[in-house]
């Protein structure tokens, strides 16, 4: 595993951590939170996105434009089973989702979520790091690298594992500051 692969996959695990972070309601309207809303279309599980123009006019409500009208049961009905903690309401043109305020309690919970998936994402990180490291060990005991290039190899790919972690901790208070914020 060379350097470069490294900070790739590492990369990729602090990208999945924000994708994780997006699903994670703040009590603002955002189109991101129905991103795992998959709907059952002709058969077969869709994205929502994929079949409906999606909108916040304001901060309280997102408004899902269907494509095919046909589809609206079936969107409504993926949204009331996508486990996200809101009822679409259907005027036979449009579906609502009214976001109410959070409590503190709701809060409170939704940052222990982010510190989770945070967690999850170094974890990952430390994951790859480890994998890094066995790979420059192995070099070294198959003498392709020396002991010495071995060592600044390991320190390299610490420095990486340190600044793709402190990476995910800006984006975790980022994300704690749009939950707490009312």
């Amino acid at each position: 595993m060379t350097l470069a692969d490294t900070e790739s996959h590492m990369q990729k695990a602090v990208e999945a951590t924000q994708r994780a972070f997006n699903t994670i309601r703040t009590g603002r309207a955002n189109t991101s939170l129905l991103d795992r809303v998959m709907v059952e279309y002709y058969g077969s599980p869709t994205p929502l996105k994929s079949l409906a123009n999606i909108n916040t006019p304001d901060a309280s409500t997102i408004t899902i434009q269907p494509y095919d009208k046909n589809s609206l049961t079936q969107i409504e009905k993926a949204i009331s089973l996508a486990d996200i903690g809101l009822t679409p309401n259907n005027d036979g043109e449009v579906v609502r989702l009214n976001i109410p305020p959070l409590t503190s309690e709701r809060r409170q919970e939704f940052v222990k979520l982010a510190s989770k998936f945070a967690e999850e994402g170094k974890v990952s990180i430390r994951n790859v790091r480890r994998d890094a490291v066995e790979s420059a060990r192995k070099q070294e005991k198959n003498s392709d690298i020396s002991k010495d290039e071995a060592l600044d190899l390991q320190d390299e790919i610490q420095k990486l594992t340190d600044k793709y972690s402190a990476k995910i901790e800006e984006l975790l208070a980022e994300k704690e500051k749009d939950i707490t914020t009312v």
